[in-house]
């Protein structure tokens, strides 16, 4: 729990110190991620973000995965099954990070080409998909990140 504050606020200050003063994003806020199971289409919650756009920047702070996702029937998936995660927007991030915790346990998850598999283990997991925008001509500069949260439960 404490680990998730201070992940956030740590969050919180790279972004509000880097934000770019461009004319950044499209959009108002981060654009919606949707998570693809065996054809299924399922959307995620828009946790904390930082967002540039038209020349104003936003900033978001939200609980994290688990806190934001109470209340939230998980999704329900097969041991080892596929999973892409789909945002239809351009550019597309360039740093993606995606975080799974269970039983007060956080890993680091290797997602590749967008797809990651589902844990072999029953249970259910709680997941951060962490992506940034950063700019290519400004050396640590973010013109906008999120994380997005869902949950799955391995049946």
């Amino acid at each position: 729990m404490n680990k998730w504050l201070t992940l956030t606020v740590l969050f919180l200050f790279i972004n509000l110190t880097s934000c770019s003063s461009n004319d950044g994003m499209k959009g108002d806020k981060p654009p919606k991620t949707m998570i693809q199971i065996g054809g299924q289409t399922y959307e995620t919650k828009l946790g904390t973000y930082c967002w540039s756009s038209k020349g104003k920047g936003e900033c978001v702070d939200t609980a994290g995965p688990v806190e934001l996702l109470k209340g939230k029937k998980p999704i329900e998936v097969k041991p080892g099954e596929d999973i892409t995660v789909m945002m239809n927007y351009n550019p597309k991030p360039n740093e993606i990070h995606l975080t799974q915790i269970n039983n007060n346990k956080e890993i680091k998850v290797a997602i590749e080409k967008n797809h990651f598999k589902a844990p072999s283990n029953k249970g259910l997991y709680y997941y951060a998909y962490s992506v940034r925008w950063m700019d290519k001509k400004k050396e640590h500069t973010s013109n906008g990140d999120a994380f997005y949260a869902f949950a799955l439960e391995v049946k």
